[in-house]
């Protein structure tokens, strides 16, 4: 009878063993169990604070934990993304865009962070279009117009962004390389001051997301020559694509992704990539997106690491091509 009564003597280790693991299985259940800090790296009132403040609010609600946002300016989103990225408190997430995350590192060889390594992408949140513009009074009416423009006058002209390496800048870039222009780039340390140096004609052209432009396209202060989307912008229906004018292969976007730092547990990203989805789902969030020209993509983890992938690929792949240097 002796071996009959073996599995009787197994059970109170079997229920032991159970009993161990069930804290640590409540434990995770209970994520977040303190406030979450949410890093925005840019400040407040910018797109990605706007974005990050409608997550914060969802968050706080679905996870019955404050979300606080800590904006974290500086170094083109570099400063806030590393905090990001060194946290081990594991509650702390931020919202960054394309430069720390795709192409920072080929812009900086100090960069105290790798994206690849010291972050995983949660979600890409929301991605734009961004819109080659002119001033009103540069004698051209279309992007055929403006590269003979440019061709019949190499260096003379000048075109600005928001810092080398910045998705403006890129994708002006891109297309000088592609149809063989030359202009003089002018940095800036924000949009403001280079929609205001474009409209008084201190430069002539400039990549910019529409929201920055849209008041003044529509007051005839600049005009619009095309957009970097795959598809025409709602909020300038008439204004071509760069593959309907001529240059198919060129898009390109301004985007917010959502990340947290390497070592948070995979049930966690998809779980803030879930609730994310659904944050952006609402509809008084949606509009006041697509009303600043953003597109709503709340993608899952995989797609949006495989996104990040792949803009780093082209975008690195276009710095080394072109010596493109980060301003000093």
């Amino acid at each position: 009878m002796r071996p009959a009564r073996r599995p009787l003597l197994a059970a109170p280790f079997l229920l032991a063993a159970l009993a161990a693991r069930a804290p640590s299985a409540r434990a995770q259940a209970a994520w977040p169990d303190r406030p979450l800090r949410l890093i925005v790296p840019f400040p407040p009132g910018s797109t990605p604070d706007t974005t990050g403040r409608l997550l914060a609010a969802h968050f706080t609600r679905a996870f019955g934990q404050p979300c606080v946002v800590e904006n974290r300016a500086g170094a083109g989103g570099n400063i806030g993304t590393d905090v990001v990225a060194k946290a081990t408190d594991g509650h702390t997430i931020g919202l960054t865009i394309n430069g720390p995350l795709a192409t920072a590192r080929a812009l900086f060889p100090d960069l105290p962070y790798d994206p690849r390594r010291d972050l995983a992408i949660a979600s890409l949140l929301v991605r734009a279009g961004q819109v080659l513009v002119v001033h009103p009074d540069l004698p051209v009416r279309d992007l055929a117009g403006f590269v003979a423009h440019v061709r019949a006058n190499p260096g003379k002209l000048s075109f600005g962004s928001v810092g080398s390496g910045s998705g403006g800048h890129l994708a002006m870039a891109e297309l000088m390389a592609r149809a063989g222009l030359d202009m003089v780039h002018v940095p800036y340390r924000g949009f403001p001051q280079a929609t205001l140096d474009l409209v008084a004609g201190r430069i002539e052209a400039m990549v910019i997301v529409s929201a920055g432009i849209l008041p003044q396209l529509r007051e005839g202060r600049a005009r619009a020559l095309a957009v970097t989307a795959e598809r025409r912008i709602p909020q300038a229906p008439e204004v071509p694509t760069l593959a309907e004018a001529g240059f198919p292969g060129a898009e390109s976007y301004a985007w917010n992704a959502l990340v947290a730092p390497a070592a948070t547990p995979a049930p966690r990203i998809a779980r803030l990539a879930e609730e994310a989805a659904k944050a952006l789902a609402e509809p008084q969030a949606r509009a006041a997106l697509e009303a600043g020209g953003f597109e709503v993509v709340a993608s899952g983890p995989a797609e949006a690491t495989r996104f990040v992938a792949a803009e780093t690929e082209r975008w690195s792949g276009l710095i080394a091509r072109l010596g493109i240097k980060a301003e000093a």
